[in-house]
């Protein structure tokens, strides 16, 4: 029965007033369903790898973790070691000798390459290389004086000399080569690797980033995000100086027992806490990071306790010396990682070493000089302990040189560096499914822009992404109706020739 209120009520309403609140009544509707339904987006979005990527029918929540999944094909490689050389090294002066540039050195060329300089008061002629060249191993690989401990094992690497980016300054291209974008916010590669394939090893994180002691890179936290990923697949720091993971343990620890009693009452709490509150990516992420947190408490210290090392170990890769001592312990914690089943391990150096604008002979020789022996010595070590047939390395930073001079005086070349060469640059890869003593691709004879089968960065992920087993285009997050995947937008070619 209406009220004689309500009567009153209805009867004052008008047209006018009747079509605005049904109105906002059907928007506020529309608005619910459309919130509803990405929230089922969400908790659907993350099937195992190997099926078919289609919503569950029975319309049970999924949840993000990193327990291990099934891959789409069967693996090559189950790890990955990235050595980010942030800056960009120049290949025409590692990697790909061009007697042009010793033949015309000096000569004009900006008018040919003038669109790519982004600093052009201080453009100079075309600069030879201060390095000296020749070929080793049996595959006969090029390199230079720069690198004499990578040229010791060389025949282990593949190298892509074709690789090209879309931009010339160095955050847009670290995003780029870490997230597929040249915009921010996008999930990097160690994210996507390990929402896809999630971990062995449950003590330990899936994605550990050993940042540079000396200080973050450039695009700091943001070379290593989540992006719309869930937040438990961000990459974690982990310090190779000090204590390697702040606050893991407790200043006043307790007895096994009572320690033990009092992580299963948290995870009842934590549990119901989080069935009242289902679909919260934060929360789950937050919840899962206390509880990796306590099972790290067990491994952690033993595994980032280099000193168990023999000494011939430490001095192989240069622990201990001055110049080698911090990217040598990280390789060396690196190596520890892939061993107990860490997914992926991202080693970076401090602001960009790489970036050889002026003294171009002293800035690529204090890079190579800090990096060339531990990475040597990763490679070798890996490969003695039967892991390199597992474990794909990646060395390569997110541009190249251009094959001009950068001059601090016009007048004199003393002093030249390099600018940034977004067209043309060379990477290596080894281990995990590699066919080892490859050259793939080639720039042009100057070494500006990609020329014999180029690559692009796409191609280059999604390559990755099949030697971890998994199918670029079945990869994917379901956001705002769309399916993201890291290759989105583009159509990359997996590069065959460079596969065993």
């Amino acid at each position: 029965m209406w009220t004689k209120k309500q009567q009153l009520n209805i009867s004052a309403l008008t047209r006018r007033g009747f079509l605005d609140s049904a109105a906002g009544g059907i928007s506020g509707a529309a608005l619910a369903f459309l919130a509803m339904q990405d929230m089922d987006l969400r908790a659907e979005s993350l099937i195992p790898v190997g099926a078919d990527l289609l919503p569950p029918s029975d319309g049970a929540r999924r949840s993000f973790d990193n327990q291990p999944r099934d891959t789409h094909h069967p693996p090559k490689a189950k790890a990955v070691i990235q050595l980010f050389m942030n800056g960009g090294p120049a290949h025409m002066d590692l990697f790909e000798p061009k007697p042009i540039l010793d033949k015309h050195h000096g000569e004009p060329y900006f008018n040919e390459i003038a669109e790519d300089i982004s600093s052009p008061q201080s453009a100079g002629g075309l600069l030879k290389s201060p390095f000296k060249f020749k070929q080793h191993g049996e595959s006969g690989a090029w390199v230079s004086n720069a690198l004499p401990e990578l040229a010791k094992v060389v025949d282990n690497v593949s190298f892509i000399k074709s690789m090209y980016n879309n931009h010339p300054n160095h955050e847009p291209a670290l995003f780029k080569i870490h997230s597929g974008r040249l915009l921010p916010g996008r999930p990097g590669l160690g994210a996507w690797v390990t929402y896809g394939l999630g971990s062995v090893n449950q003590n330990l994180p899936a994605y550990i980033v050993l940042d540079d002691p000396a200080g973050l890179p450039v695009n700091t936290v943001q070379s290593w995000q989540n992006g719309f990923l869930p937040p438990v697949y961000q990459g974690t720091r982990v310090r190779s100086e000090g204590a390697p993971i702040l606050n893991l343990n407790a200043e006043k620890p307790y007895p096994t027992g009572i320690m033990q009693l009092q992580r299963d009452l948290l995870r009842r709490i934590d549990e119901e806490h989080r069935g009242k509150r289902s679909n919260q990516q934060a929360l789950d992420a937050r919840i899962s990071s206390y509880e990796l947190a306590a099972r790290m408490q067990l491994e952690a210290e033993d595994l980032l306790d280099i000193n168990q090392e023999t000494q011939a170990t430490l001095t192989a890769y240069g622990v201990g010396e001055k110049t080698t001592d911090s990217y040598a312990k990280r390789c060396l914690m690196a190596r520890r990682m892939v061993e107990r089943g860490v997914r992926y391990v991202q080693i970076f150096m401090s602001a960009q070493p790489w970036d050889s604008h002026t003294n171009l002979e002293q800035s690529i020789g204090s890079a190579a000089g800090k990096t060339d022996k531990p990475v040597a010595a990763l490679l070798t070590d890996l490969k003695q302990r039967g892991l390199l047939d597992d474990v794909l390395v990646i060395w390569g930073g997110e541009f190249g040189r251009l094959p001009i001079a950068q001059l601090r005086d016009k007048k004199k070349v003393a002093g030249a560096g390099r600018d940034h060469g977004p067209r043309g640059f060379t990477l290596w890869m080894a281990g995990g499914g590699i066919k080892p003593g490859i050259s793939y691709g080639a720039t042009d004879e100057i070494g500006y822009a990609a020329a014999d089968k180029p690559v692009s960065i796409a191609d280059w992920h999604a390559t990755i992404l099949h030697l971890l087993g998994l199918n670029h285009e079945r990869l994917y997050f379901e956001r705002n109706g769309l399916k993201e995947k890291l290759t989105d937008l583009f159509e990359p070619q997996i590069v065959k020739e460079i596969l065993a």
